[in-house]
Protein backbone atom coordinates (compact mmCIF):
# COMPACT_ATOMS: atom_id res chain seq x y z
CA UNK A 1 0.00 0.00 0.00
CA UNK A 2 1.35 3.59 -1.21
CA UNK A 3 0.58 5.84 1.84
CA UNK A 4 1.14 8.67 -0.43
CA UNK A 5 -2.46 7.49 -2.21
CA UNK A 6 -4.03 7.56 1.12
CA UNK A 7 -6.78 10.34 1.14
CA UNK A 8 -8.55 9.43 4.43
CA UNK A 9 -7.43 7.39 7.79
CA UNK A 10 -9.48 6.25 10.19
CA UNK A 11 -8.21 4.64 13.70
CA UNK A 12 -10.31 2.16 15.82
CA UNK A 13 -8.69 3.25 19.00
CA UNK A 14 -7.89 6.91 18.42
CA UNK A 15 -7.18 7.71 21.68
CA UNK A 16 -4.56 5.33 22.57
CA UNK A 17 -0.84 6.54 23.14
CA UNK A 18 0.69 5.30 20.21
CA UNK A 19 -2.59 5.68 17.86
CA UNK A 20 -3.07 9.44 18.52
CA UNK A 21 0.43 10.04 17.69
CA UNK A 22 0.08 8.34 14.16
CA UNK A 23 -3.42 10.23 13.56
CA UNK A 24 -1.62 13.80 14.45
CA UNK A 25 1.09 12.13 11.38
CA UNK A 26 -1.34 11.66 8.71
CA UNK A 27 -2.69 14.91 9.44
CA UNK A 28 -0.01 17.11 9.22
CA UNK A 29 0.53 15.11 6.07
CA UNK A 30 -2.08 16.34 4.79
CA UNK A 31 -4.55 13.63 5.02
CA UNK A 32 -8.31 13.52 6.00
CA UNK A 33 -8.23 11.55 9.81
CA UNK A 34 -10.72 10.69 12.19
CA UNK A 35 -11.55 7.43 14.40
CA UNK A 36 -13.18 5.78 17.26
CA UNK A 37 -12.45 5.45 20.87
CA UNK A 38 -14.70 4.34 23.70
CA UNK A 39 -13.43 6.49 26.41
CA UNK A 40 -13.29 10.47 26.40
CA UNK A 41 -9.92 12.07 27.29
CA UNK A 42 -8.18 14.82 27.70
CA UNK A 43 -6.15 13.40 24.58
CA UNK A 44 -9.28 12.62 22.62
CA UNK A 45 -10.24 16.19 23.23
CA UNK A 46 -6.88 17.90 21.96
CA UNK A 47 -7.28 15.56 19.08
CA UNK A 48 -10.94 16.91 18.38
CA UNK A 49 -9.06 20.51 19.01
CA UNK A 50 -6.78 19.36 16.33
CA UNK A 51 -9.40 19.29 13.59
CA UNK A 52 -9.43 15.42 13.81
CA UNK A 53 -13.11 13.99 14.12
CA UNK A 54 -13.81 11.73 17.15
CA UNK A 55 -16.76 9.68 18.38
CA UNK A 56 -17.19 7.36 21.28
CA UNK A 57 -19.90 5.14 20.60
CA UNK A 58 -19.79 1.98 19.07
CA UNK A 59 -21.92 2.48 16.17
CA UNK A 60 -21.01 2.76 11.94
CA UNK A 61 -23.16 5.33 11.86
CA UNK A 62 -20.48 7.25 13.74
CA UNK A 63 -17.81 6.79 10.34
CA UNK A 64 -17.79 9.54 8.47
CA UNK A 65 -18.94 9.43 5.12
CA UNK A 66 -15.35 9.96 2.80
CA UNK A 67 -14.60 7.11 4.52
CA UNK A 68 -17.67 4.86 5.13
CA UNK A 69 -18.66 5.47 1.43
CA UNK A 70 -15.65 5.97 -0.57
CA UNK A 71 -15.85 4.42 -3.89
CA UNK A 72 -12.21 3.92 -3.78
CA UNK A 73 -11.07 1.71 -0.88
CA UNK A 74 -7.24 1.85 -2.03
CA UNK A 75 -7.71 5.61 -1.14
CA UNK A 76 -8.83 4.55 2.91
CA UNK A 77 -6.38 3.07 5.46
CA UNK A 78 -8.34 1.63 8.82
CA UNK A 79 -5.65 1.52 11.77
CA UNK A 80 -6.80 -0.86 14.25
CA UNK A 81 -5.08 -1.66 17.86
CA UNK A 82 -5.54 -5.07 19.06
CA UNK A 83 -6.94 -3.38 22.46
CA UNK A 84 -10.02 -3.14 19.97
CA UNK A 85 -11.80 -6.69 20.15
CA UNK A 86 -11.94 -8.64 17.00
CA UNK A 87 -15.72 -8.30 17.30
CA UNK A 88 -16.34 -4.40 17.46
CA UNK A 89 -18.54 -3.73 14.97
CA UNK A 90 -17.11 -1.25 13.33
CA UNK A 91 -14.11 -3.23 12.47
CA UNK A 92 -16.53 -6.51 11.39
CA UNK A 93 -18.25 -3.71 9.18
CA UNK A 94 -14.26 -2.95 7.70
CA UNK A 95 -13.49 -6.44 7.33
CA UNK A 96 -16.79 -7.21 5.42
CA UNK A 97 -16.68 -4.21 3.18
CA UNK A 98 -13.15 -4.93 2.01
CA UNK A 99 -11.36 -1.78 3.02
CA UNK A 100 -7.77 -1.97 4.05
CA UNK A 101 -7.26 -2.81 7.99
CA UNK A 102 -3.61 -2.64 9.45
CA UNK A 103 -2.33 -2.63 12.90
CA UNK A 104 -0.49 0.08 14.31
CA UNK A 105 2.84 -1.20 14.20
CA UNK A 106 2.51 -2.49 10.79
CA UNK A 107 1.69 1.14 9.48
CA UNK A 108 4.24 2.82 11.84
CA UNK A 109 6.92 -0.15 9.91
CA UNK A 110 5.51 1.43 6.92
CA UNK A 111 6.49 5.16 7.15
CA UNK A 112 9.73 4.52 8.62
CA UNK A 113 10.70 1.85 6.30
CA UNK A 114 12.79 3.31 4.07
CA UNK A 115 14.13 6.53 7.11
CA UNK A 116 17.10 6.63 9.63
CA UNK A 117 15.06 5.00 12.50
CA UNK A 118 15.88 5.17 16.06
CA UNK A 119 13.91 2.29 17.41
CA UNK A 120 13.80 2.10 21.64
CA UNK A 121 12.34 -1.20 22.68
CA UNK A 122 12.45 -2.74 26.28
CA UNK A 123 9.90 -3.86 29.11
CA UNK A 124 10.57 -0.72 30.91
CA UNK A 125 12.09 2.68 30.18
CA UNK A 126 11.54 2.67 26.47
CA UNK A 127 9.05 5.49 26.82
CA UNK A 128 12.06 7.92 28.61
CA UNK A 129 14.83 6.90 26.93
CA UNK A 130 12.19 7.28 23.56
CA UNK A 131 11.89 10.81 24.51
CA UNK A 132 15.21 11.84 26.14
CA UNK A 133 16.74 10.37 22.81
CA UNK A 134 14.77 12.91 20.52
CA UNK A 135 15.27 15.69 23.07
CA UNK A 136 18.90 15.35 22.65
CA UNK A 137 18.69 15.26 19.11
CA UNK A 138 16.90 18.09 19.02
CA UNK A 139 19.08 20.21 21.54
CA UNK A 140 21.69 19.67 18.91
CA UNK A 141 19.97 20.79 15.93
CA UNK A 142 19.21 17.60 14.39
CA UNK A 143 16.20 17.96 12.13
CA UNK A 144 13.65 14.48 13.26
CA UNK A 145 10.45 12.99 13.46
CA UNK A 146 9.71 11.29 16.81
CA UNK A 147 6.49 9.21 17.40
CA UNK A 148 6.38 8.85 21.47
CA UNK A 149 4.72 6.38 24.16
CA UNK A 150 4.23 9.27 25.83
CA UNK A 151 3.88 13.16 26.64
CA UNK A 152 7.02 14.64 26.74
CA UNK A 153 6.71 17.61 29.65
CA UNK A 154 9.42 19.51 27.09
CA UNK A 155 7.36 19.51 23.86
CA UNK A 156 3.73 18.82 25.85
CA UNK A 157 3.14 16.15 22.83
CA UNK A 158 3.49 12.74 21.98
CA UNK A 159 4.72 13.27 18.06
CA UNK A 160 7.05 15.65 17.04
CA UNK A 161 7.58 15.97 13.24
CA UNK A 162 10.69 17.56 11.14
CA UNK A 163 10.55 20.56 10.22
CA UNK A 164 11.17 19.50 6.20
CA UNK A 165 8.77 16.47 6.73
CA UNK A 166 6.72 17.17 3.45
CA UNK A 167 10.20 16.84 1.12
CA UNK A 168 11.78 13.87 2.96
CA UNK A 169 9.06 12.26 4.49
CA UNK A 170 9.80 8.80 4.02
CA UNK A 171 13.12 9.18 2.29
CA UNK A 172 16.46 7.95 3.90
CA UNK A 173 17.05 12.33 4.48
CA UNK A 174 14.97 11.90 7.03
CA UNK A 175 15.49 10.94 10.73
CA UNK A 176 12.89 9.30 13.21
CA UNK A 177 12.86 7.76 16.74
CA UNK A 178 9.90 5.68 17.53
CA UNK A 179 9.26 3.67 20.70
CA UNK A 180 9.23 -0.04 19.81
CA UNK A 181 6.67 -1.83 21.70
CA UNK A 182 6.76 -5.53 22.82
CA UNK A 183 2.99 -6.02 22.88
CA UNK A 184 2.20 -8.39 20.70
CA UNK A 185 5.10 -8.55 18.79
CA UNK A 186 4.75 -5.30 17.13
CA UNK A 187 7.91 -4.37 16.75
CA UNK A 188 8.98 -6.69 14.33
CA UNK A 189 7.47 -4.14 11.82
CA UNK A 190 10.33 -2.17 12.25
CA UNK A 191 13.79 -2.40 10.42
CA UNK A 192 16.22 0.33 12.19
CA UNK A 193 19.50 2.09 11.95
CA UNK A 194 19.62 1.76 15.82
CA UNK A 195 18.01 -0.34 17.82
CA UNK A 196 18.06 -0.04 21.41
CA UNK A 197 16.95 -2.30 23.93
CA UNK A 198 16.84 -1.55 28.03
CA UNK A 199 15.72 -4.23 29.81
CA UNK A 200 14.05 -7.68 28.89
CA UNK A 201 12.28 -8.48 32.11
CA UNK A 202 9.26 -11.15 31.67
CA UNK A 203 6.00 -9.42 30.79
CA UNK A 204 3.10 -9.30 28.63
CA UNK A 205 3.28 -12.95 29.27
CA UNK A 206 -0.54 -13.32 28.41
CA UNK A 207 0.85 -12.91 24.68
CA UNK A 208 3.80 -15.29 24.96
CA UNK A 209 3.22 -17.86 26.76
CA UNK A 210 6.65 -18.17 28.77
CA UNK A 211 9.29 -15.88 29.10
CA UNK A 212 11.72 -17.69 26.36
CA UNK A 213 9.11 -17.21 23.86
CA UNK A 214 9.58 -13.57 24.62
CA UNK A 215 13.15 -13.90 24.47
CA UNK A 216 13.57 -15.52 21.01
CA UNK A 217 10.80 -12.48 20.01
CA UNK A 218 13.82 -9.73 21.19
CA UNK A 219 16.57 -11.97 19.71
CA UNK A 220 14.43 -11.60 16.13
CA UNK A 221 14.11 -8.17 16.88
CA UNK A 222 17.98 -7.76 17.22
CA UNK A 223 17.95 -9.02 13.91
CA UNK A 224 16.35 -6.90 12.09
CA UNK A 225 19.13 -4.08 12.73
CA UNK A 226 20.22 -2.52 9.26
CA UNK A 227 23.41 -3.33 7.32
CA UNK A 228 25.64 -0.88 8.55
CA UNK A 229 23.35 -0.35 11.85
CA UNK A 230 23.78 -0.96 15.41
CA UNK A 231 22.18 -2.31 18.49
CA UNK A 232 22.57 -0.78 21.64
CA UNK A 233 22.13 -2.72 24.65
CA UNK A 234 23.13 -3.90 28.50
CA UNK A 235 25.68 -6.61 28.57
CA UNK A 236 22.74 -8.84 31.00
CA UNK A 237 20.45 -8.42 28.08
CA UNK A 238 23.58 -9.86 25.46
CA UNK A 239 23.76 -12.50 28.20
CA UNK A 240 19.99 -13.47 28.68
CA UNK A 241 19.40 -13.26 24.96
CA UNK A 242 22.04 -15.42 24.15
CA UNK A 243 23.21 -13.06 21.18
CA UNK A 244 26.74 -12.31 20.02
CA UNK A 245 27.18 -9.95 16.78
CA UNK A 246 29.38 -7.55 15.64
CA UNK A 247 27.47 -4.28 15.64
CA UNK A 248 26.25 -4.25 19.56
CA UNK A 249 27.24 -1.19 21.10
CA UNK A 250 27.01 -1.80 25.44
CA UNK A 251 25.82 0.85 27.89
CA UNK A 252 25.23 0.12 31.38
CA UNK A 253 24.90 1.99 34.89
CA UNK A 254 27.80 0.85 36.26
CA UNK A 255 29.70 -2.41 34.40
CA UNK A 256 32.94 -0.56 33.41
CA UNK A 257 33.10 -3.10 30.64
CA UNK A 258 30.05 -1.74 28.77
CA UNK A 259 31.53 0.93 26.08
CA UNK A 260 28.86 3.35 27.39
CA UNK A 261 28.64 3.69 31.58
CA UNK A 262 28.19 6.45 34.16
CA UNK A 263 30.77 6.89 36.97
CA UNK A 264 30.93 9.06 40.20
CA UNK A 265 27.33 8.90 40.40
CA UNK A 266 25.64 11.30 43.10
CA UNK A 267 23.20 13.82 43.88
CA UNK A 268 23.91 17.30 44.83
CA UNK A 269 20.97 19.46 45.65
CA UNK A 270 18.40 16.88 44.61
CA UNK A 271 20.10 16.47 41.15
CA UNK A 272 21.89 13.46 39.73
CA UNK A 273 25.48 14.55 38.80
CA UNK A 274 27.57 12.23 37.17
CA UNK A 275 30.32 11.11 34.45
CA UNK A 276 29.49 9.13 31.21
CA UNK A 277 32.40 7.21 29.75
CA UNK A 278 32.39 6.87 26.11
CA UNK A 279 34.52 5.59 23.70
CA UNK A 280 37.32 8.11 23.55
CA UNK A 281 35.89 10.28 25.85
CA UNK A 282 34.37 11.58 29.25
CA UNK A 283 31.23 13.96 29.83
CA UNK A 284 32.53 14.93 33.09
CA UNK A 285 29.68 16.39 35.59
CA UNK A 286 26.71 16.50 33.66
CA UNK A 287 23.45 16.76 35.62
CA UNK A 288 20.20 15.13 34.78
CA UNK A 289 16.79 16.64 34.91
CA UNK A 290 15.41 13.45 36.38
CA UNK A 291 15.16 11.28 39.33
CA UNK A 292 16.58 7.92 40.15
CA UNK A 293 19.50 5.86 39.09
CA UNK A 294 17.32 3.73 36.50
CA UNK A 295 17.11 6.95 35.02
CA UNK A 296 20.73 7.43 34.79
CA UNK A 297 20.99 4.16 33.17
CA UNK A 298 18.41 5.35 30.57
CA UNK A 299 20.38 8.39 30.02
CA UNK A 300 23.55 6.48 29.49
CA UNK A 301 21.60 4.24 26.16
CA UNK A 302 20.35 7.59 25.07
CA UNK A 303 23.65 9.27 24.95
CA UNK A 304 25.18 5.65 23.13
CA UNK A 305 22.25 6.29 20.69
CA UNK A 306 22.80 9.86 19.36
CA UNK A 307 26.60 9.23 19.66
CA UNK A 308 25.56 6.97 16.35
CA UNK A 309 24.12 9.69 14.62
CA UNK A 310 27.24 12.23 15.46
CA UNK A 311 25.94 14.44 18.08
CA UNK A 312 28.43 16.60 20.32
CA UNK A 313 28.93 15.84 24.09
CA UNK A 314 28.23 20.09 24.36
CA UNK A 315 24.95 19.75 23.15
CA UNK A 316 24.57 16.13 25.36
CA UNK A 317 25.49 17.92 28.57
CA UNK A 318 23.04 20.33 27.38
CA UNK A 319 20.11 18.29 27.14
CA UNK A 320 20.47 16.26 29.70
CA UNK A 321 20.41 19.20 32.22
CA UNK A 322 17.27 20.92 30.98
CA UNK A 323 15.50 17.40 30.03
CA UNK A 324 11.96 17.77 31.99
CA UNK A 325 10.81 14.19 31.20
CA UNK A 326 7.80 12.58 30.21
CA UNK A 327 3.91 13.10 31.89
CA UNK A 328 3.31 10.00 34.46
CA UNK A 329 7.09 8.81 34.00
CA UNK A 330 8.23 9.96 38.04
CA UNK A 331 6.06 13.14 37.80
CA UNK A 332 6.08 15.73 40.17
CA UNK A 333 3.00 16.79 41.06
CA UNK A 334 3.57 18.79 44.21
CA UNK A 335 6.90 19.50 45.89
CA UNK A 336 7.25 21.54 49.20
CA UNK A 337 9.34 20.72 52.05
CA UNK A 338 5.84 19.74 53.90
CA UNK A 339 5.11 16.96 51.11
CA UNK A 340 5.82 15.79 48.17
CA UNK A 341 3.36 14.13 45.48
CA UNK A 342 4.74 12.31 42.53
CA UNK A 343 2.90 10.35 39.68
CA UNK A 344 4.33 7.46 37.97
CA UNK A 345 3.07 4.51 35.38
CA UNK A 346 4.89 1.94 36.62
CA UNK A 347 2.60 -1.30 36.43
CA UNK A 348 5.52 -4.28 36.33
CA UNK A 349 7.54 -5.05 40.21
CA UNK A 350 10.70 -3.70 38.46
CA UNK A 351 9.39 -0.27 37.48
CA UNK A 352 7.50 -0.14 40.83
CA UNK A 353 10.93 -0.98 42.71
CA UNK A 354 12.87 1.60 40.54
CA UNK A 355 10.14 4.32 41.41
CA UNK A 356 10.17 3.85 45.08
CA UNK A 357 13.89 3.45 45.24
CA UNK A 358 14.12 6.16 43.63
CA UNK A 359 12.23 8.44 46.13
CA UNK A 360 13.94 7.10 48.88
CA UNK A 361 16.92 7.92 47.84
CA UNK A 362 15.78 11.76 47.00
CA UNK A 363 13.93 12.15 50.57
CA UNK A 364 15.38 9.66 52.85
CA UNK A 365 13.88 9.85 56.48
CA UNK A 366 10.57 10.46 55.06
CA UNK A 367 7.45 8.05 54.81
CA UNK A 368 6.31 7.10 51.67
CA UNK A 369 3.21 6.42 51.18
CA UNK A 370 1.98 4.57 47.81
CA UNK A 371 -1.07 3.84 46.14
CA UNK A 372 -1.06 1.11 43.40
CA UNK A 373 -3.29 0.01 40.88
CA UNK A 374 -2.88 -3.08 39.37
CA UNK A 375 -2.89 -3.41 35.34
CA UNK A 376 -4.01 -6.42 34.14
CA UNK A 377 -5.58 -9.97 35.72
CA UNK A 378 -2.93 -12.07 33.85
CA UNK A 379 0.28 -9.60 35.28
CA UNK A 380 -1.14 -9.59 38.45
CA UNK A 381 -1.18 -13.25 38.74
CA UNK A 382 1.83 -13.85 36.86
CA UNK A 383 3.96 -11.50 39.37
CA UNK A 384 2.29 -11.73 42.72
CA UNK A 385 4.85 -11.80 44.63
CA UNK A 386 7.02 -9.83 43.01
CA UNK A 387 4.51 -6.91 43.13
CA UNK A 388 4.67 -7.93 47.28
CA UNK A 389 8.54 -7.61 47.23
CA UNK A 390 8.35 -4.10 45.44
CA UNK A 391 5.61 -2.86 47.28
CA UNK A 392 6.86 -3.78 50.42
CA UNK A 393 9.81 -1.02 49.63
CA UNK A 394 6.75 1.59 50.61
CA UNK A 395 5.76 2.32 54.06
CA UNK A 396 2.35 2.76 53.80
CA UNK A 397 0.47 0.99 51.01
CA UNK A 398 -3.08 1.55 49.36
CA UNK A 399 -4.22 -0.84 47.29
CA UNK A 400 -6.56 -0.17 44.20
CA UNK A 401 -8.58 -2.92 42.81
CA UNK A 402 -7.12 -4.55 38.98
CA UNK A 403 -7.87 -2.46 36.20
CA UNK A 404 -8.70 -4.89 33.70
CA UNK A 405 -7.46 -3.16 30.11
CA UNK A 406 -8.73 -6.04 27.46
CA UNK A 407 -9.25 -8.52 29.76
CA UNK A 408 -11.72 -10.58 31.46
CA UNK A 409 -11.88 -11.00 35.56
CA UNK A 410 -9.64 -14.56 36.07
CA UNK A 411 -11.04 -16.91 38.96
CA UNK A 412 -9.10 -16.18 42.40
CA UNK A 413 -7.27 -13.32 40.98
CA UNK A 414 -8.02 -9.97 42.74
CA UNK A 415 -5.90 -6.91 44.88
CA UNK A 416 -7.34 -8.65 47.83
CA UNK A 417 -5.10 -11.70 47.23
CA UNK A 418 -2.09 -9.48 46.50
CA UNK A 419 -2.92 -7.53 49.70
CA UNK A 420 -2.35 -11.12 51.67
CA UNK A 421 1.36 -10.99 50.37
CA UNK A 422 2.30 -7.90 51.47
CA UNK A 423 4.09 -7.98 54.44
CA UNK A 424 3.40 -4.66 55.84
CA UNK A 425 1.38 -3.51 58.54
CA UNK A 426 0.26 -0.07 57.05
CA UNK A 427 -1.40 -1.61 54.15
CA UNK A 428 -5.51 -1.70 52.92
CA UNK A 429 -7.44 -1.89 50.35
CA UNK A 430 -9.20 1.43 48.87
CA UNK A 431 -12.30 1.59 46.57
CA UNK A 432 -12.26 4.66 44.00
CA UNK A 433 -14.92 6.33 45.54
CA UNK A 434 -13.16 6.85 48.61
CA UNK A 435 -9.25 7.07 47.63
CA UNK A 436 -9.41 10.70 47.91
CA UNK A 437 -10.54 11.32 51.25
CA UNK A 438 -8.65 8.25 52.13
CA UNK A 439 -5.36 9.95 51.34
CA UNK A 440 -6.62 13.75 53.18
CA UNK A 441 -7.13 11.35 56.58
CA UNK A 442 -3.37 10.32 56.76
CA UNK A 443 -0.42 11.85 57.26
CA UNK A 444 1.36 12.24 54.16
CA UNK A 445 5.13 12.99 53.80
CA UNK A 446 5.81 11.45 50.12
CA UNK A 447 3.26 10.02 48.20
CA UNK A 448 3.41 8.02 44.97
CA UNK A 449 0.43 7.15 42.54
CA UNK A 450 1.55 4.26 40.79
CA UNK A 451 -0.19 2.35 37.59
CA UNK A 452 -1.11 2.45 33.82
CA UNK A 453 -4.42 2.01 34.35
CA UNK A 454 -7.57 4.65 35.10
CA UNK A 455 -5.63 5.61 38.41
CA UNK A 456 -4.38 8.99 36.13
CA UNK A 457 -8.14 10.68 36.37
CA UNK A 458 -7.29 10.34 40.04
CA UNK A 459 -3.79 12.43 40.02
CA UNK A 460 -5.74 16.01 39.98
CA UNK A 461 -8.56 15.56 42.09
CA UNK A 462 -5.71 14.13 44.83
CA UNK A 463 -3.55 17.25 43.91
CA UNK A 464 -6.38 19.78 43.85
CA UNK A 465 -7.22 18.34 47.52
CA UNK A 466 -3.37 18.08 49.30
CA UNK A 467 -3.13 22.15 47.90
CA UNK A 468 -6.10 22.57 49.23
CA UNK A 469 -5.27 21.24 52.38
CA UNK A 470 -1.77 22.23 52.92
CA UNK A 471 -2.08 25.45 51.13
CA UNK A 472 0.53 24.60 48.06
CA UNK A 473 0.82 25.18 44.55
CA UNK A 474 1.30 22.58 41.84
CA UNK A 475 4.42 21.95 40.36
CA UNK A 476 3.14 22.75 37.02
CA UNK A 477 0.23 25.71 36.86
Amino acid sequence: MNLQQVHSVYFLGIGGIGMSALARYFKAMGKQVSGYDKTKTTLTDELVQEGIAVHFQEDTAGIPAPVKDAADKNNVLIVWTPAVPAEHKELVFFREHGFIIKKRAEVLGMITQHTRTIAIAGTHGKTTTTTLTTHLLRTAGVDCSAFLGGISLNYATNLLLSETLGKKAGTEEEIVVAEADEYDRSFLWLHPTVEVITSVDADHLDIYGDKEQMYETYRRFTGQVRKGGSLVTKPLVLETLKIKNDYTITYSLSDTSAMYHARNVRVEEGVFVYDIVCPGEVIENVKLGLPGRHNVENSVAAVAAVKQMHVNSASIRKGLENFRGVKRRFEYRLRSPKLVYIDDYGHHPEELKASISAARELFPGKKITGIFQPHLYSRTRDFYDEFARSLELLDEILLMEIYPAREQPIAGVSSAELLKKITKNEKALIRKEELVESVLSRDIEVLLTLGAGDIDVFVKPIEDALCKKYNLEPVHT
